[in-house]
C-alpha cells in the first residue's frame, strides 16, 4: 500500500502534465479540468502517506552497478514535505484556474507546474543521493522554464536565466559531495552515508559538508546567492506562490536537516550556517522594508523567513526549522495568492498605486491579514508558535550576536508587513481604479490556506511524533502539542520577542513623530533598494556563464555527424569518470 502511494504521489502530476499537453490549447476548459483533477489527486495521496510513515525503503528499484539502487523512503520528514508540496500545489493549481484564464500557452503552463509538483515530491523521497539529484535538477528546470513562462518579456527570460545559474552553482557544490561520498563509500544511499559519516576522512567529510551547504544556500536563496528569488517574480503568481515561496526554495533547508546528523561534528559547520541564516534574515527583511513592488516584498520576506529556517539547523533545532518550513508554506503561499488576486483585480505590483483596495476587495483583504499576522509571529497564529521555537533553539545553542539579529529581524518583519497592509489595503486610493474581489476558484484556495495558518500549529504533537519515531539519527524529541505551548508561552524568550513586534507595529502607526531620524537612514535605504551591492555579484556570474557558453558555442560545426560523435565521445567518458569513482565495481 505505501509503495503504491508513493508512486501514485509521483506520476499522478506528472500523468496530468501529459494529459493538459495531450488535450491542447485549443481546450482550455479540459486542461484546467485536468490539472485540477491530477493535483488534487496527488494531494490526497501525499496525505494518505502521512500516517504510514516508517523508517526503511518502501519502494526499490534495483539498477545495480555505479548507479545502485533508487530507494524512495517515506520517514517522517519525507512524508511531510510531500504533503506540503502536493497540497499547496494543488491549491495553486485551483487558483489559477482564475489567474490563468485567457492565458497563451496554458497546456505548457500546466505541465511544468505538474511536473514540478512530482519532482518536489521525488526528491523528498529519494534514498538515494543520486537520485536526489536528478529530482533537484528537475526542480531547477522547472523553475528556470516557469520564471521565464512570459518568454516574449526580456525582464522574465532575465529572471529566468538569472535563477538557473545561481542554482547551478549551487548544485556543482552538492553533486561534488555526492560524488566523494560514492567515491569513499561506495554507495548513494542516503541512510548508509548517514549512519557512517563519522568513518569519512575529516577533510573529505568537511568538502561534502560544505559542498551541501553551497547546494543549499544556493537553492534556498540564501547570502550570497539571495538575489535570484525577487527577480523570479517575474513569473506567474501562482507559481511563485507554489515554487519561490512553498515548496522549491524550502529544498535547501531540507538538504541541511537532512543531513544536520552527518555534518554536525565538521568544525566551523553549525556556526557558518548560523552566521549564513541569520545574515540572510537581516538583510532580506531590510531590503523588503523598503520595495515598493508588493510581489518582491514577499520575495525578500521569503528569503528572511529561509534564513530562520536556516539558522535554525545550525543551532541544532531540527524540529523547530522544519515546523517553521511547514507553517510558513502555509502562510506564505496564502500571501503571494492574496497578492495575486490584487495584482490581477489592480493590474499592478506597485504598492504606491494602490490603497484603499480592502473596501472592494474585503475577502482578500481578510485572508492577507491572516497571513500577514502569521508572518509577524503574532499569537496564535502558525508563524508565532514556530518562529518561537526557533528562538528558543538559537537560546540554546546558538551564539549570542545571532541571536540579537533574530530577535531584531522579528521587529522588522512585523513593521515591513504593517507597512505592506496598509498601503494596499487602508488609507486613501492613491490611483483612482474599479477593482474585483477573488473570482470563485481563487476563494477555494485562499479560504483553506487562511484557515491553515489558523489550524496547523495542531500538528505540532504528531509531527513531532513522526519526526522522533521514523528518523532516529536526528535526536529529535518527542513532545505533544501541549508540550509545546506549555514550552513557548513559559519561555521568556517569547516575551521578548512580543515586545520586539509590538514596537515594529508602533513605528509603522507612529511613523509621523520619527520624520526628523528618518532622513539619517536614507543611505542605509539606498544600500537596502540596491540590494547591498549582491546584485553585481549576480549579473558577473550571469555574465561569466553566457561567455562561457557562447566559446562552447564555437564547438558547434552544424555537421551531424560531428556533433553525434562529440556527443558520443562525452558519454563515455562520463561513464569512464564514474567507473573510477566507484572503485571499478561495474
Amino acid at each position: 500500500m505505501t509503495a503504491l502511494l508513493i508512486l501514485a504521489a509521483l506520476l499522478l502530476p506528472w500523468l496530468g502534465a501529459l494529459s493538459v499537453l495531450v488535450a491542447g490549447d485549443s481546450r482550455p476548459r479540459e486542461q484546467h479540468m485536468l490539472a485540477v483533477a491530477f493535483s488534487v489527486a496527488g494531494a490526497v495521496a501525499a496525505l494518505a502517506l502521512i500516517p504510514l510513515a516508517q523508517t526503511g525503503a518502501a519502494l526499490t528499484v534495483a539498477l545495480g552497478g555505479v548507479f545502485g539502487d533508487f530507494t524512495f523512503v517515506p520517514d517522517g520528514m519525507a512524508v511531510f514535505l510531500t504533503a506540503v508540496a502536493e497540497v499547496i500545489g494543488s491549491l495553486a493549481v485551483i487558483f489559477s484556474m482564475d489567474y490563468m484564464k485567457g492565458e497563451k500557452s496554458l497546456g505548457r503552463y500546466y505541465a511544468l507546474v505538474l511536473l514540478f509538483i512530482g519532482a518536489m515530491a521525488g526528491l523528498v523521497l529519494a534514498g538515494s543521493l543520486l537520485m536526489l539529484f536528478i529530482f533537484w535538477e528537475i526542480t531547477a528546470l522547472c523553475s528556470y522554464a516557469l520564471i521565464a513562462f512570459h518568454n516574449d518579456d526580456p525582464k522574465a527570460v532575465a529572471g529566468g536565466v538569472r535563477a538557473l545559474v545561481m542554482t547551478q552553482i549551487g548544485g556543482a557544490g552538492l553533486l561534488a559531495g555526492i560524488l566523494l561520498v560514492q567515491s569513499t563509500l561506495g554507495t548513494y544511499d542516503i541512510a548508509t552515508f548517514l549512519t557512517s559519516a563519522e568513518t569519512l576522512p575529516a577533510a573529505t567529510l568537511a568538502l561534502v559538508g560544505f559542498g551541501f551547504l553551497l547546494g543549499a544556500a544556493a537553492k534556498s536563496a540564501q547570502v550570497p546567492f539571495q538575489t535570484w528569488l525577487p527577480g523570479a517574480m517575474e513569473a506567474p503568481t501562482p507559481v511563485s506562490a507554489l515554487i519561490h515561496a512553498a515548496t522549491m526554495v524550502n529544498a535547501g533547508v531540507y538538504l541541511l536537516a537532512r543531513f544536520y546528523p552527518a555534518f554536525e561534528g565538521i568544525p566551523g559547520w553549525k556556526e557558518t550556517v548560523i552566521a549564513v541564516g541569520a545574515i540572510s534574515a537581516l538583510l532580506a527583511a531590510l531590503m523588503a522594508l523598503v520595495a515598493h513592488d508588493l510581489k518582491r516584498v514577499l520575495a525578500y520576506s521569503t528569503v528572511s523567513q529561509l534564513g530562520y529556517m536556516v539558522y535554525a539547523v545550525g543551532a541544532g533545532g531540527i524540529f523547530a526549522s522544519q515546523m517553521h518550513l511547514f507553517s510558513h508554506a502555509v502562510f506564505k503561499a496564502l500571501l503571494f495568492l492574496g497578492a495575486g488576486a490584487v495584482i490581477h483585480a489592480a493590474g499592478t505590483r506597485d504598492m504606491r498605486e494602490m490603497g484603499g483596495l480592502g473596501k472592494q476587495m474585503p475577502i482578500v483583504r481578510n485572508v492577507f491579514i491572516i497571513g500577514a499576522l502569521a508572518l509577524a509571529g503574532l499569537p496564535v497564529l502558525n508563524g508565532f508558535w514556530s518562529k518561537e521555537l526557533i528562538l528558543e533553539a538559537g537560546l540554546a545553542h546558538s551564539p549570542t550576536w545571532s541571536l540579537v539579529i533574530m530577535v531584531a529581524v522579528a521587529g522588522i518583519t512585523a513593521l515591513y508587513a504593517t507597512r505592506m497592509v496598509w498601503l494596499v489595503f487602508f488609507g486613501g486610493e492613491r490611483v483612482k481604479r474599479r477593482v474585483h474581489d477573488a473570482g470563485p476558484a481563487m476563494r477555494v484556495s485562499l479560504i483553506v490556506l487562511a484557515a491553515g495558518t489558523f489550524l496547523t500549529w495542531l500538528l505540532a504533537g504528531p509531527f513531532a511524533a513522526v519526526l522522533h519515531n521514523t528518523l532516529p539519527t536526528h535526536d529529535i524529541h518527542a513532545l505533544t502539542t501541549g508540550d509545546m505551548i506549555t514550552e513557548v508561552v513559559g519561555a521568556p524568550i517569547t516575551l521578548i520577542a512580543l515586545a520586539v513586534i509590538a514596537v515594529g507595529i508602533l513605528l509603522w502607526f507612529g511613523r509621523g513623530a520619527f520624520k526628523s531620524l528618518t532622513t539619517l537612514l536614507d543611505v542605509p535605504a539606498q544600500w537596502a533598494a540596491q540590494d547591498f551591492g549582491f546584485s553585481w555579484l549576480t549579473r558577473n556570474a550571469v555574465k561569466l556563464t553566457q561567455d562561457a557558453a557562447g566559446l562552447l558555442r564555437l564547438t558547434q560545426t552544424g555537421v551531424l555527424s560531428w556533433n553525434v560523435a562529440g556527443i558520443t565521445l562525452g558519454l563515455i567518458g562520463l561513464m569512464i569518470v564514474l567507473f573510477i569513482l566507484a572503485g571499478g565495481a561495474l
